[in-house]
């Protein structure tokens, strides 16, 4: 495992210091603080299950997302294998090769096709951008939003709109966390230390930090929530918490709706982020008008157990 340790003392953030800052939560927009030590380049990698091996510069190479079980998902168009050079990362990279994605990015497994194409289109003439200018995984997306073209977001939205989405999440109602930091993919990551109240906010972390510093596909996450948000979610999501029921336009098992997303098993981090960049006014597009009246009197809590609800539920 990568020496990540080594510099945990002095970037470990308690839950009081997450749940007093300013303006967007900083546990669900994490930012790096500082550069860690990078891996070996040569090292070798194997995953349980796997055929394949991988070096770390292999995994980190952003133009060959790295395909740990090529039997486990149709074969990847080249855009979503290799990517296009320059500007366009492959997209199986960061979303994954079976579109799981990370709570630093989105899970594209199972989501419309003509959501996703609205969405990078959106992002690529600014009608989406975010609520924070410093999140690396949030930058490199509108990046390679710009750098794209309309064939290959449809080739690769039509790839992974096919895959079907998987439970990718446990979700634990707990008083008490593990001390984190954020790591070097914009990730919190467990410090050494006592376990601390986890206060008002989620916390997303890795079943096995060192599977997915190699990317497995298969290796999921843990989302610490508040005791009692799941609950308080299910009711917020069912009335739609002064406007509409979230079911009215997410589907009744909240997995979609034509081109609307489903939202059920999803990062909690990420639906957080983006409820709140809708409120901030960030997020527009053709979608974004039937949000603003669900978001208009959402308040940090709120956001916290709705997005707690959601990701507790089966995909």
């Amino acid at each position: 495992m990568r020496k990540l340790l080594m510099l945990l003392g002095v970037l470990a953030l308690t839950g009081t210091a997450l749940a007093q800052a300013n303006g967007p939560p900083i546990w669900a927009y994490p930012v790096t603080a500082r550069k860690f030590p990078a891996p070996d380049p040569a090292q070798t990698g194997r995953l349980p299950g796997a055929k394949r091996t991988f070096t770390r510069a292999g995994v980190n190479d952003r133009f060959n997302a790295p395909d740990w079980y090529p039997a486990s998902h149709p074969k990847m168009p080249d855009i979503v294998a290799h990517g296009r050079k320059p500007g366009v990362f492959a997209c199986g990279y960061c979303h994954l090769p079976n579109g799981q994605g990370r709570p630093e990015n989105a899970s594209l497994a199972g989501q419309p096709a003509a959501y996703i194409v609205q969405q990078v289109a959106d992002m690529r003439s600014g009608l989406r951008k975010s609520s924070t200018d410093k999140m690396g995984s949030i930058n490199a997306m509108l990046a390679v939003a710009k750098a794209s073209n309309d064939a290959e977001v449809k080739i690769a939205a039509d790839y992974f709109s096919r895959l079907k989405y998987t439970k990718w999440i446990r979700v634990i109602e707990t008083d008490r966390v593990p001390r984190t930091i954020v790591g070097d993919r914009n990730m919190m990551n467990v410090a050494p230390g006592p376990r601390e109240p986890i206060g008002k906010r989620i916390l997303e972390l890795p079943e096995n930090l060192e599977r997915t510093e190699w990317r497995d596909s298969k290796s999921g996450f843990i989302a610490y929530v508040p005791k009692g948000s799941i609950a308080r979610g299910k009711a917020l999501v069912e009335s739609g918490a002064g406007a509409f029921p979230c079911a009215a336009c997410h589907g009744p098992d909240y997995k979609g709706n034509g081109a609307v997303p489903a939202l059920a098993g999803r990062s909690p981090a990420q639906i957080v982020r983006q409820l709140y960049d809708f409120k901030a006014g960030v997020r527009n597009g053709p979608g974004a008008a039937m949000m603003k009246p669900q978001v208009a009197n959402m308040t940090d809590d709120m956001r916290l157990d709705i997005a707690a609800y959601l990701a507790s539920l089966q995909p």
